[in-house]
């Protein structure tokens, strides 16, 4: 049987790792697909660099274009990254009737509802295994692993970066600019870092997931997002004191009134599974009403981890390239027409649990009058710590001859809708006797 021929768009990390490992697996990788798999076309920019490492069996050229446009290839795999020219490429390939790999997680989480139509017309796969989690294989088990399952909730730490400055941050007691120093001159963090430490590299990945999970449009543009860039040490000691970990997580929730799509830091119990994934791992928790919890975890990026989820995309294409495309699995898990409208819900909206720091000044009636007005916004407390602040302004002067001393309290909330609290805080920062803005985050009991 001949081989299947396959055009690559990049040969950066993940390219030149999947050029590795289908050079170095291949007679594996042959006997798990049914046929070769050979890389036959690249498009790069440097072609002369490109050439060393590929040899003359391949032809490498600069016009990325005349690899979706040539009638040999069978499979292009899109690993150049951004969106205009990608999606592009994509969509050309998609026209002439080529299936598509891609580890474009960008693309996908804002182009992705025209370039899956677009495949289903045509009758071709789009796979995006390598998109979300690097090597994690979420999007198999999501889509076909769990598909007994009416998914009630996913959430994950999908982004390595952050995950490794806040586990810095944790274990050594530095403040978020020093590890965020230190993560670019280990190559964990980009020269330009933003995608990664406000979130939107996690918010891609979560639009996807949500998708999967419960069968609607990706719709990144209604993602809540925050990152961790304005997170203080502090609030990490205080956490670990209080028996939780703070973690960037993407969080989908299906409830009766819409999807909750949200990415922001959280606390989780420092005993759940979550709390423990430290450095630059992933780790996705996904519960099924039939199942309970499953838990996803490996290498969320890398040279050869994401290629691995490549070649993973193109043992599987190759597989089902003699299927009917009616009968193949659905590109977001669910049949194109089953697709469901259900509402993303405003953060305004969402319901969880609180942690609520403020520094107020220490005399009688402060801790009666925050509490009171926290149960007139519908706002229950769990549990309550007070401790002396540490500033060297702790003693504030009302008076020539009354000088007040200061004190952090820390409350931790039971569940509540967010606009309830956000009126709260409102309110509480307007009383005279505050001394801060209130640091608030939210809480996940993952349960």
């Amino acid at each position: 049987m001949e081989s299947i021929k396959v055009g690559l768009l990049g040969l950066g990390v993940v390219g030149g790792g999947t050029w590795k490992v289908l050079a170095r697996n291949a007679q594996e990788i042959a006997r798990r697909a049914g046929r070769n798999i050979e890389v036959t076309r690249v498009a790069v920019r440097d072609v002369a660099k490109a050439r060393k490492l590929l040899g003359d069996a391949v032809a490498v050229g600069a016009d990325p274009y005349a690899v979706v446009t040539d009638p040999s290839i069978e499979i292009v795999v899109e690993l150049i990254g951004g969106e205009t020219l990608a999606r592009e490429l994509v969509l050309q390939a998609i026209a002439n009737g080529k299936h598509v790999v891609t580890a474009n997680k960008a693309l996908l989480a804002k182009h992705g509802s025209e370039i899956f139509a677009a495949a289903s017309a045509r009758g071709v796969i789009v796979a995006f295994e390598a998109a979300v989690a690097g090597g994690i294989p979420i999007i198999k088990a999501m889509r076909e692993g769990l598909t007994a399952n009416r998914i009630e909730w996913v959430a994950g730490i999908i982004n390595g970066t952050t995950n490794f400055i806040l586990s810095e941050m944790r274990a050594r007691g530095l403040p978020f600019e020093a590890v965020l120093a230190e993560a670019q001159k280990l190559g964990y963090a980009e020269a330009d870092p933003t995608f990664d430490i406000e979130g939107v590299d996690a918010a891609h990945k979560l639009t996807l997931l949500a998708s999967l999970a419960f069968g609607i449009p990706v719709q990144f543009e209604k993602a809540y997002i925050e990152g961790i860039s304005k997170l203080a040490a502090e609030d990490i000691k205080l956490a670990e004191r209080l028996g939780y970990r703070i973690k960037l997580l993407g969080i989908t929730k299906r409830r009766p009134e819409g999807i909750e799509l949200r990415v922001h830091p959280a606390l989780v119990p420092i005993k759940s599974m979550l709390a423990n994934v430290e450095g630059a791992m992933n780790a996705v928790l996904v519960k099924g009403d039939a199942v309970g919890q499953t838990l996803y975890y490996g290498k969320g990026a890398g040279e050869e981890p994401t290629a691995s989820a490549v070649v993973a995309d193109l043992v599987d294409v190759t597989r089902l390239l003699t299927s009917d495309p009616e009968h193949r699995v659905p590109h977001l898990a669910f049949q194109p027409d089953a697709m469901a409208d259900t509402p993303i819900l405003p953060i305004d909206d969402v319901i969880t649990s609180y942690y609520l720091r403020l520094t107020v000044a220490d005399q009688p009636g402060v801790l009666a009058d925050l509490t009171r007005l926290l149960a007139d916004s519908g706002i229950s407390i769990g549990s309550m710590i007070q401790q002396p602040t540490d500033t060297a302004s702790e003693s504030v002067s009302t008076s020539a001859n009354d000088f007040v001393h200061s004190a952090d309290l820390i409350f931790l909330t039971h569940e509540a809708f967010e606009r309830n609290v956000n009126k709260a805080i409102a309110a509480i920062e307007a009383l005279p006797f505050v001394r801060s803005r209130v640091t608030r985050l939210r809480m996940e009991s993952l349960a």
